[in-house]
C-alpha cells in the first residue's frame, strides 16, 4: 500500500521541501526492535545520531548491549538516562561509568521518564545533571526533554508554567557548567504550535538548540494510540481529524506537512533556534529511515539544502 502525505498535491515548487529540515536527522530505537535488524549500517546514514529508549521493564544490560553495538557500527549514541527509573546515586554512577568505559559513550538523552512515581531518589532530569556525574565520566554533549505543547505530567492544571521554569533552569545550567547542551522535543503533528514554543523560547533568552520530535510513517491508529499514551498535546486533533475520515483511517501518514512547514517558517526567519529533526519511528526503524532518507535525496536532486 503506498504512503500518503497527506499534503496539497502541487505544492509551490519554490517552497522549501521537507527534506531542507531532514538532512542530519537523528532516530529513536528500542534495544529489541534494533535486536530485528541484521545491519543498521545498510539503512541509516553513516554517523546518524541514534537516540536508544530506556523504557520502564528494559535491564541495562540490553541498552548497553544495544550501545556497544551501535558504536562499533560507526553511529553517533545517545541513551536515555531516565531519573524515575534510577533508585539511588550510586546506580546512576554505575551506568555512567559502563556506558563510558565499555561503549565509548559520551552522549546522553537526560530526562524524567515515563513512570508516575520514581524508583527512588530521582525526580527530575535536573537532579540527575545536578549530581555531576556526566562531566565525570566524560559525557561531552546533553540533550534534555522540550515540551512545545506542554505536559499534563508536570502541568497538572494544563498551564507550561513548570516546563517554562525547567526551560529556563535548563539554559541557566549550560550556562554556568559550559555543557553542550539541546533540546529535543515530543513529536508533534502540526508545525504552528512548535514554532510558537520555539520562538517563545528565544525571547526569553533561552537559545538551546531544538530537535524537534516528528513521527514517522505509521499508520493513523498507530500513531493516535502513541499519541495518546505519550501526552501529545492539541496537534493530536489533527490525527483525529483525519480518522474522522473512512478513506484515510487505514492509510499511512506520513510527516511530510509538518516538515515543509517547518523548512518554509524557517527559511522565512522563525524557529532560528531549530537545529533539526528526532524521528520517532512509530511504524518501524526500516519504514521511517527509508523515508526520511528519500526526502533527503529528493531536496538533493533538485537542488535544495540537505
Amino acid at each position: 500500500m503506498a504512503i500518503l502525505p497527506f499534503r496539497p498535491a502541487k505544492p509551490d515548487a519554490s517552497s522549501p521541501r521537507p527534506g531542507a529540515i531532514a538532512a542530519g536527522y537523528s532516530i529513536e530505537v528500542m534495544p529489541r526492535t534494533a535486536a530485528k535488524i541484521d545491519d543498521l549500517r545498510a539503512i541509516l546514514p553513516q554517523g546518524t545520531r541514534v537516540y536508544i529508549a530506556h523504557l520502564d521493564g528494559t535491564s541495562f544490560d540490553e541498552m548497553l548491549d544495544c550501545a556497544k553495538r551501535l558504536c562499533a557500527d560507526g553511529f553517533a549514541v545517545m541513551p536515555h538516562v531516565p531519573a524515575r527509573i534510577i533508585p539511588d546515586r550510586a546506580t546512576l554512577d554505575l551506568w555512567l561509568n559502563r556506558y563510558a568505559t565499555e561503549a565509548g559513550i559520551t552522549q546522553a538523552l537526560v530526562l524524567a521518564g515515563g513512570p508516575k512515581t520514581a524508583a527512588g531518589v530521582f525526580e527530575s532530569s535536573m537532579q540527575l545533571l545536578e549530581t555531576g556525574l556526566f562531566d565525570r565520566y566524560g559525557f561531552d554533549r546533553l540533550h534534555v526533554a522540550g515540551h512545545p505543547e506542554g505536559n499534563r505530567d508536570i502541568d497538572t492544571d494544563g498551564s507550561t508554567r513548570n516546563v517554562d521554569d525547567a526551560a529556563r533552569w535548563k539554559q541557566d545550567f549550560a550556562n554556568r557548567t559550559g555543557a553542550s547542551m539541546a533540546m529535543t522535543t515530543q513529536f508533534a503533528f502540526q508545525a504552528g504550535p512548535v514554532l510558537d514554543w520555539a520562538d517563545r523560547l528565544a525571547k526569553a533568552g533561552i537559545d538551546l538548540p531544538i530537535h524537534v520530535g516528528i513521527a514517522g510513517p505509521a499508520k493513523l491508529q498507530t500513531l493516535i494510540k502513541f499519541a495518546i499514551a505519550c501526552g501529545v498535546g492539541p496537534s493530536l486533533s489533527v490525527l483525529k481529524k483525519r480518522a474522522r475520515d473512512l478513506t484515510k483511517l487505514l492509510l499511512p501518514f506520513t510527516p511530510d506537512q509538518v516538515l515543509s512547514d517547518l523548512a518554509r517558517a524557517r527559511a522565512a526567519g522563525r524557529g532560528r533556534n531549530i537545529a533539526g529533526i528526532h524521528i520517532f519511528p512509530l511504524g518501524g526503524i526500516a519504514t521511517a529511515a527509508a523515508h526520511a532518507n528519500a526526502l533527503n535525496q529528493t531536496t538533493k536532486t533538485k537542488g535544495g539544502a540537505a
